[in-house]
């Protein structure tokens, strides 16, 4: 399936019918009175986040949205009826905003849970809402009101509880399939990954949690280079950063620079991201040149606050060791007293 993460769309909701004018006439009863009936109110504009959705496809060709219009009210007193709202689903994590101010509308993280968005306008009242003892035969009715309309932009942010960070084949998406389910496309050339990948991780007994493959990041991406910020945003909801450095010598810069140098455009993106808790993982230790740097890396990382996890996602080394320790983590994140401080998660 397409990955599509942005669009802008047109909603309208529902226009109030209008109210009638009518008079009862019938044999033997001499003025019958008014008797028309008010329009029905106009439709509205519904967004709920649905899990069963994952991108935002649907509405790059569904540009126009609109719910049903109310229906004019009728003689004998009869009310028109009230136009179908209409219910748009959306992926969890969508950011709803209007186009034309930026103004931020709705986040929809809840499932299953609908926000009326746009509300349909009221119908208009018939003329015998207006009968008075001094008006007996009014012959005016009200129009039904218009609805709102407007451009809005929708924007999907994962909803991941962990980020995969990295340069172009640090070896993301070799990860994200050895600790999930998760299937992305893996090769030996530079943005293999063109889309987020999402995976549950299982871990322990009961415990799970969400990994975000993210594409690979170069200088410049907060800029828009390469991917740019297209895949930032994805990041920035999530708990824990896993920052994957390569020595394996397949990258033809220098580890630490790059290291550096992600975590700046990480920082010019959103300097929220900067708070975020981020673990150092060594991939690719079944490479003998990665792992003759190991000892030097985890010292290095070490010294800077890090934790260090060497890994090799092809063998199965040291995986198991990370994810507990991941677990460990965003438990700690959640419910800090129910972890002990002493817990590394490794055990």
């Amino acid at each position: 399936m397409k990955f599509v993460d942005e669009v802008k769309i047109h909603v309208k909701a529902g226009d109030g019918g209008r109210g009638c004018v009518s008079f009862r006439r019938e044999k033997f009863i001499p003025l019958g009175g008014p008797n028309g009936g008010d329009g029905g109110d106009g439709g509205s504009v519904l967004f709920m986040a649905d899990d069963g959705l994952s991108t935002l496809l649907d509405l790059r060709y569904r540009q126009h949205v609109k719910a049903g219009d109310g229906q004019p009210g009728m003689g004998k007193n009869m009310h028109g009826k009230s136009g179908d709202d209409m219910l748009v689903r959306v992926p969890p994590g969508t950011l709803i905003y209007d186009y034309d101010s930026g103004e931020l509308l709705a986040d929809l993280t809840e499932v299953n849970k609908p926000i009326t968005l746009l509300a349909g306008g009221m119908g208009g009242r018939g003329n015998a809402r207006f009968c008075t003892s001094t008006n007996r035969a009014p012959r005016h009715a009200q129009p039904g009101i218009p609805a709102e309309e407007r451009w809005l932009r929708l924007e999907l942010k994962l909803l991941a509880d962990v980020g995969l960070v990295g340069l172009p084949n640090a070896g993301k998406s070799t990860l994200i399939s050895a600790i999930s389910a998760a299937r992305p496309k893996i090769a030996d050339y530079p943005f293999t990954t063109l889309v987020p990948n999402l995976g549950v991780v299982r871990y322990g007994i009961d415990g799970s949690f969400v990994v975000a493959d993210i594409p690979g990041l170069i200088e410049g991406a907060s800029d828009g280079h390469g991917l740019g910020t297209r895949f930032l945003r994805h990041v920035e909801r999530t708990d824990l950063l896993l920052h994957l450095v390569d020595f394996s010598g397949m990258q033809p810069d220098d580890p630490y620079v790059q290291f550096d140098m992600i975590n700046r455009e990480l920082t010019q993106h959103n300097p929220d991201l900067a708070a975020k808790t981020q673990f150092v993982v060594l991939t690719k230790m079944d490479v003998t040149e990665a792992a003759d740097a190991a000892e030097a890396a985890q010292k290095h990382f070490s010294d800077l606050g890090y934790r260090v996890f060497p890994i090799s996602a092809v063998t199965g080394k040291g995986t198991a060791e990370l994810v507990r320790a991941v677990g460990a983590e965003l438990v700690r994140q959640r419910r800090p007293e129910s972890v002990d401080d002493s817990d590394d998660g490794l055990s």
